[in-house]
Formats: structure tokens, sequence, C-alpha cells
């Protein structure tokens, strides 16, 4: 959808009439939900790999901050997208 996006104006229009359909907004949507959560999740084990975090207690916390964020930020990539 990028490259047809960026390719002409007549591109342009196309990708944005195809996401003028809430299935290709849902669509949109759960892909990038699901790379939202890989990049919150991602810099966690980043944070881990410095030392924080290690240990039992502290990494259930840090799973339920991953969780907690990436809800929030998918919630407003929701009302983005919409």
């Amino acid at each position: 959808m990028l490259d047809v996006s960026l390719s002409s104006e007549s591109g342009f229009e196309r990708v944005q009439s195809v996401l003028q359909n809430p299935l290709a907004k849902l669509i949109l949507w759960g892909v990038l939900s699901a790379l939202l959560y890989h990049l919150v999740a991602g810099i966690r084990h980043l944070i881990m790999d410095a030392g924080v975090g290690e240990g039992l207690e502290s990494g259930k916390r840090g799973s339920q901050i991953v969780i907690v964020v990436s809800v929030i930020l998918i919630v407003l990539l929701g009302v983005w997208i919409w």
C-alpha cells in the first residue's frame, strides 16, 4: 500500500479509496497492533539485556507493563485509523 500510494497521485487516491472500506481498516489495525506489541515487548527485552528487571517478580511486573502500554497504544492507533 505504501509503495502504491507513493508511486503517483492516482495510486494515492486508489489506496485512499481502499481504506474507506471498514474491513481494510480492521486488517490494517490488526497488523499494526501486532507490530506495536512486538515493538513494546522488544524494548522490554532490551531493558532486560541491560540487567534491569531480570528477577521473577520484576519480570512479571514488566510483562504487565508491556500489556498495559500495548493496549493503550493499540487503542490510540484504532482512534487514529478510524
